[in-house]
């Protein structure tokens, strides 16, 4: 059976929300027409012309190890090195530079612009070229949040022109629009769809997903380009595909322009996003289950992390959360969104079945950066932060429940760690001839082999890899 695979474009977008970001709202109760006309020709150019310019092509440069290069490997083996001489493999580059396309959106006259995380993630150097002008400008990076997928950059330029800022609110099935962006590194591009569904999540993009889904063309580099209605206003940031063959399918994906202005106003405003957490691990009610709850929607809690708000408040396994402050919970997608949306140590109210009677909880939410603050006092391996495997961090990357190791739960930005390749969510399985199973393992292994380069294997999502580093 052929599965399915997501390609994420590479394109941006740019919004900007609160005191210090002046947005340029549209009227977010639009009425809808039809052409009726028959000596009209139906165009978009006059509602759209705006907003192609203020999107913007997005190119990246990133500097990348070869030490994981077997040629490198082979030119520095001192066998080789001792057979053909001292200076063999000298010329051999220990590094190369990785160059990637993407999209962006121009959200106010201060240069904030807003694009996709995976677009500038790791980057060394960011230039942004305006709409059709060829003129570059450098840009630094803001605030980043991978959780959604999400960034905000920033370029010193004058007379750039904001996009319209609509609403995502009131979007319907059928909606004309229009996606924006730099497919391939052909230059601007406009392609026109409708939207083909609201609400979409498990798609597997995300750690909180809502998407827009939209069958106009987005394709490599459209990451974090304009999705627009038929008045140029912005509705949200493309972000991804889901495709067979690597081309598009019509099967494309925008994060809401709700989320957006949320996530942008934050980033700019404290250059992170910060959540609150619950400490629970969730599942949907399977149609085996429904028999036993009265609710038939609703977020089922498999399992509570100790040292946790759940656990201090006393949630249990089995309880179904159906409502969160007086919003209800569709499924447990909706419900981690729902959390997520708050701030560490505000209070809210978790309408729960328990037994099949109705129970009111208040719990004042913890941060997940907490969670982290431990294991996040020291590196090792020259930039890796660990942490044990645990229903909650497994949940976070998305890892299979029988994952064995030590997880990789942050790579310190332009270490020697991420320069040659580690990243967030790998495992670590095994350090040279040490199997790891726990943290200790870990620290038997770095004592053993001590100030000497190591052998590090990774399972990354079920794709098994080996790491030189000292």
């Amino acid at each position: 059976m052929i599965k399915h695979k997501l390609f994420l474009s590479i394109f941006s977008s740019v919004v900007l929300l609160g005191n210090s970001l002046d947005l340029n709202i549209i009227e977010q109760k639009p009425k809808r027409v039809t052409i009726k006309n028959n000596n009209e020709i139906a165009s978009f150019n006059s509602s759209i012309k705006d907003a192609v310019e203020s999107v913007v092509n997005i190119s990246t440069k990133k500097r990348i190890s070869n030490r994981n290069n077997p040629m490198e490997q082979m030119f520095s083996d001192p066998f080789f090195k001792e057979f053909f001489g001292k200076g063999f493999g000298d010329s051999f580059p220990k590094e190369r530079i990785q160059k990637s396309l993407g999209s962006g959106v121009i959200l106010s006259k201060e240069g904030y612009i807003a694009t996709n995380a995976h677009v500038v993630e790791n980057a060394d150097e960011i230039i942004v070229t305006l709409g059709t002008n060829s003129k570059e400008y450098s840009a630094k990076l803001i605030g980043s949040d991978k959780d959604s997928d999400l960034a905000v950059i920033k370029i010193d330029a004058k007379n750039i022109k904001p996009i319209k800022v609509g609403s995502s609110r009131s979007l319907l099935i059928g909606d004309l629009v229009f996606a924006i962006g730099n497919p391939f590194g052909v230059g601007q591009t406009t392609t026109q769809g409708i939207i083909s569904a609201l609400n979409k999540n498990k798609v597997g993009i995300n750690r909180y997903e809502n998407f827009i889904q939209t069958d106009a063309s987005i394709n490599p580099g459209n990451s974090g380009g304009a999705l627009i209605d038929s008045r140029g206003a912005l509705i949200g940031i493309n972000s991804a595909i889901m495709t067979r063959s690597g081309g598009n399918n019509g099967v494309g994906f925008a994060i809401p322009v709700s989320m957006v202005k949320n996530i942008i106003t934050k980033l700019v405003q404290e250059g992170k996003v910060t959540r609150g957490y619950l400490g629970v691990s969730i599942g949907d009610i399977s149609e085996e289950l429904r028999d036993l709850y009265n609710k038939k929607e609703g977020a089922l809690i498999l399992d509570i992390s100790k040292e946790t708000p759940a656990y201090k408040y006393k949630l249990k396994r089995g309880d179904l959360v159906y409502e969160v402050n007086g919003i209800k919970v569709k499924d447990a997608q909706d419900f981690s969104r729902l959390i997520g949306s708050f701030k560490p140590n505000e209070k809210v109210r978790l309408k729960i079945e328990r037994d099949k009677k109705n129970i009111l909880i208040d719990i004042v939410l913890g941060s997940r950066d907490s969670i982290q603050t431990i294991s996040k006092t020291k590196t090792v391996l020259n930039g890796l932060y660990l942490s044990e495997l645990s229903n909650e961090n497994i949940t976070k990357f998305r890892l299979p429940k029988d994952s064995k190791g030590v997880l990789i739960h942050d790579v310190k930005a332009s270490s020697k760690a991420e320069k040659v390749g580690f990243q967030a969510g790998d495992i670590i399985i095994q350090i040279e001839n040490i199997e790891i199973d726990n943290m200790q393992d870990v620290q038997r292994a770095l004592r053993k082999y001590r100030n000497i380069s190591k052998r590090i294997y990774v399972n990354r999502y079920g794709r098994f890899m080996v790491t030189v580093i000292k």
